[in-house]
């Protein structure tokens, strides 16, 4: 009788994606624009998120148009230095990082309705969904302070409803039981909070690494641990 072989697990392509906390005043603290997956989707079900979704092959035309800025590009580049981005060098890294706007501007606009100017949005963090997940995302965050009059609507059939909500009702919410959030929509979250401020929020400029976030703590607040995070590229 023949030993059997090992199972092969098939390998999970890794998608490009985006992903945006918008943020507005709120008696002296701020509100973050949320959303509430519907619970059949594949990826992320019933889980609370922000707005986004995977980087478009037009979105590759958008970066390559040279609309969206080159200083802005230039300043996304340098923050995303320890991430994918940089993977195929300097040369390549503008047109990744253009894409990356590209794709967090027109996933506002498809799921929102808000048209967003390219500024707006500053790099914010970066995490890799881990392996043994039926799908993988090398997602890139951003913060964007919204202007007066700018007011986001619930326009997108991935949600059951959308809305703006305080950090700390989330998470006392989360605490309860609830709602879900995933440990990266937590961790982004609790960064933004620990820094107090729109303002200091959005000036603060963080060079980015990879987070690529052990399993086990998917459902968590934890720290991110230094195991987790990517060296940073030369």
């Amino acid at each position: 009788m023949s030993e059997s072989s090992p199972q092969t697990v098939p390998e999970v392509p890794i998608r490009r994606a985006a992903s945006v906390l918008m943020l507005r005043e709120n008696n002296g603290g701020f509100e973050v624009f949320i959303q509430h997956r519907v619970s059949t989707m594949d990826f992320a079900a019933g889980m609370v998120v922000y707005p986004g979704g995977r980087v478009d092959p037009k979105d590759s035309a958008t970066a390559a148009s040279g609309h969206l800025g080159e200083t802005i590009i230039s300043a996304h580049c340098k923050q995303w230095a320890g991430t994918a981005v940089w993977d195929e060098g300097e040369a390549s890294a503008p047109q990744k990082a253009g894409e990356i706007l590209a794709a967090a501007l027109r996933e506002v606009h498809e799921e929102t309705g808000l048209s967003l100017e390219p500024g707006q949005l500053f790099p914010w963090a970066n995490w890799v969904t881990p392996t043994g997940f039926p799908r993988r995302f090398d997602t890139y965050f951003f913060v964007a302070a919204l202007a007066a009059g700018q007011e986001p609507a619930h326009q997108t059939t991935e949600a059951v409803r959308s809305h703006w909500a305080k950090p700390e009702e989330l998470f006392a919410a989360l605490e309860r039981g609830e709602l879900k959030m995933m440990r990266p929509t937590q961790r982004t979250l609790l960064d933004a909070m620990a820094l107090g401020t729109i303002e200091q929020i959005a000036s603060s400029r963080p060079v980015i690494k990879a987070v690529h976030p052990d399993p086990r703590d998917s459902h968590s607040s934890h720290p991110v641990r230094s195991t987790e995070i990517s060296a940073p590229r030369s």
